[in-house]
């Protein structure tokens, strides 16, 4: 015998499998691959990667292979003699050591001085010339090189800082602007109830920076200190209009060597361009959680 069942005890038997229905579509929705920006990652990717592979591979071929022109061919036979030949030729050892000082000095310099103009600025946001001095280093960020470049090459010059202490000194300036501009971002998430309890305990202003505030600027100091030593690391143009002595100059000048313009000794130049930018990817590695920790730190405001 066949019974009917009424509309309404229909409808709520039926109900179970739609509704699992919808959540398998919404569960689909929410795995499916975002497509386009998988195909700009990919394409972000092949932009890096294709020219690190020539870079590679034109450092392991002979002269005769890498004069053929085809940068994307495999190197066969293998040359390692063109990294020996770039130690030699950029006497790697002395502007390796030099590129590391100005490099440190920078980072060291860069770090001190932000963090301390940008805590002045933080906690003082109310009065007028902290809350000018904030906006004239954003200003400086707006300011071509061209520009300053003459009269920077005239005032080490004049002041006889023609030498990578001038070099030094220039890094440490351009890199203030954006520097106290993350810093004081990252200050205002810290609530000024730690501080005025050290207030009340005696503590000096000093005493709270160097006890209180410097601990908790551990991110933010890895994030400022990789910007400044990739800046430091990779600049090409400071070095070369300042220092006048060639004997001091920096290793990325020196790379200059392999290219003029009757020749271009492709692969030993970029047998050179590799050992120069280990430290680069190194330093990165090591940092890299720390600087995206960092960024992140005070974007939220509390």
């Amino acid at each position: 015998m066949t019974t009917t069942l009424p509309p309404s005890e229909r409808t709520t038997r039926h109900t179970p499998p739609l509704r699992q229905a919808t959540a398998r579509a919404r569960h689909r929705g929410k795995d499916a691959t975002n497509r386009p920006a998988t195909l700009l990652l990919v394409v972000a990717s092949l932009a890096v990667l294709i020219p690190l592979y020539v870079a590679v591979a034109m450092s392991l071929k002979t002269s005769s292979q890498a004069a053929d022109g085809d940068a994307f061919a495999l190197p066969w036979p293998i040359d390692l003699g063109n990294f020996a030949d770039a130690w030699r030729i950029t006497r790697f050892p002395v502007s390796f050591s030099i590129s590391v000082a100005v490099a440190a000095a920078s980072v060291l310099g860069t770090l001190a001085l932000s963090s301390l103009a940008a805590y002045a600025i933080a906690r003082n946001w109310d009065r007028r010339i902290f809350r000018w001095s904030f906006f004239y280093l954003l200003g400086a960020m707006f300011l071509p090189f061209p520009v300053v470049a003459l009269p920077q090459i005239k005032l080490t010059a004049l002041l006889d800082i023609d030498s990578p202490v001038g070099v030094i000194l220039l890094h440490i300036v351009f890199q203030l602007s954006f520097s106290v501009l993350l810093y004081t971002a990252y200050l205002r998430s810290i609530p000024m109830e730690l501080e005025e309890s050290a207030r009340m305990d005696g503590a000096t202003t000093w005493q709270i920076f160097r006890r209180i505030i410097l601990p908790l600027l551990g991110p933010m100091n890895a994030t400022v200190g990789i910007f400044a030593f990739l800046a430091s690391w990779n600049d090409f143009m400071l070095p070369s209009l300042i220092t006048s002595d060639p004997g001091l100059q920096t290793l990325p000048v020196l790379q200059n060597i392999f290219q003029n313009k009757f020749d271009t000794n492709y692969n030993v130049a970029f047998a050179s361009y590799l050992m120069a930018m280990a430290p680069t990817v190194l330093v990165y590695l090591f940092s890299q959680r720390w600087v995206i920790s960092g960024l992140t730190q005070g974007a939220v405001k509390q």
